[in-house]
């Protein structure tokens, strides 16, 4: 596992999705995994408490990939040891009334972390060039001038959309906030595996949607459009990393390294030191309390 070196999963060119591996070949068992990433999260929480009292630095973490595709795990296991204090989690579904009231960033917007702390965007503003482009009656939603019907919606209309979002998040990079954009690249045949696992388990029972299934169908679709959107919007301010997915293990360290890499980048952060005029006292203030 620390042979895992995360510029390997950066997305630096052009990709081609149907030829990026969804598993990597490493003989670890399922204890190993864990061990590492409980190694790891204990190396996160120090220094993301160290970034809370620092309060000049914010993550946002975008998590994307297809239904089943380890996220909502992912953020259990890789920020459980986090100060929760420090990081916010957020789970865009389809927009409200409200919502649709505004342009289409305004509710990430919203939720972008304050100094100090983590975001995680479960889904994120990329449904906006994903799901719409796979189901391009949503846009009609948005009441947006001059799109009466579907065929009003030109290739120029998506080119500009990611354009914005280009430089909605070149602006907050700019701003002080490290953009991380995680990919979960499973397979088709893991997608129906853990869709019928879900079926098979009462427990989980909750959380299999009909929905699934026909999103399922359209899985082609989806690949075009994610792999466009990672191609046209991985920038060096906001890059994207392409995480193999089918072993939800690996893929919680890859994550948790490749965050734990760009901390590390931030050799600015430390926490405050106590006011001097405190400090003088402090045996006087511990003679207080005793």
């Amino acid at each position: 596992m620390q042979n895992i070196n995360p510029e390997d999963f950066r997305v630096k060119a052009p990709i081609d999705l149907s030829k990026i591996p969804t598993e990597l070949s490493m003989n670890t068992s399922k204890s190993d995994e864990e061990t590492a990433l409980d190694e790891i999260q204990k190396k996160l929480s120090l220094k993301q408490d160290a970034m809370y009292a620092h309060n000049r630095h914010a993550f946002l973490i975008c998590l994307q990939g297809m239904d089943t595709s380890g996220k909502d795990s992912l953020i259990r296991e890789v920020f459980k040891e986090f100060n929760p204090r420090g990081v916010v989690v957020h789970s865009f579904k389809t927009p409200n009334s409200t919502e649709l009231e505004h342009d289409y960033l305004w509710r990430h917007y919203l939720a972008l972390p304050e100094k100090g702390k983590f975001a995680v965007f479960n889904r994120t503003h990329y449904e906006n060039v994903l799901v719409t482009r796979v189901h391009p009656e949503y846009i009609l939603f948005e009441n947006l001038p001059g799109i009466e019907k579907v065929e009003d919606i030109t290739p120029q209309f998506w080119e500009n959309r990611m354009e914005q979002i280009n430089n909605f998040e070149k602006h907050i990079a700019q701003n002080g906030t490290t953009i991380l954009k995680f990919y979960f690249h499973m397979s088709k045949e893991e997608q129906r595996k853990r869709l019928l696992k879900r079926l098979e388990q009462p427990e989980d029972q909750w959380k299999f949607s009909t929905g699934d299934l026909k999103e399922r169908e359209l899985w082609d679709d989806y690949m075009k459009y994610y792999e466009e959107a990672i191609n046209q919007t991985s920038k060096s301010y906001a890059p994207w990393f392409i995480i193999p997915a089918d072993d939800k293990g690996i893929a919680r360290y890859i994550v948790a390294k490749i965050i734990w890499k760009e901390l590390q980048k931030l050799t600015d952060i430390k926490e405050p030191e106590l006011d001097p005029k405190i400090k003088a006292h402090i045996d006087l203030y511990k003679d207080q309390l005793k």
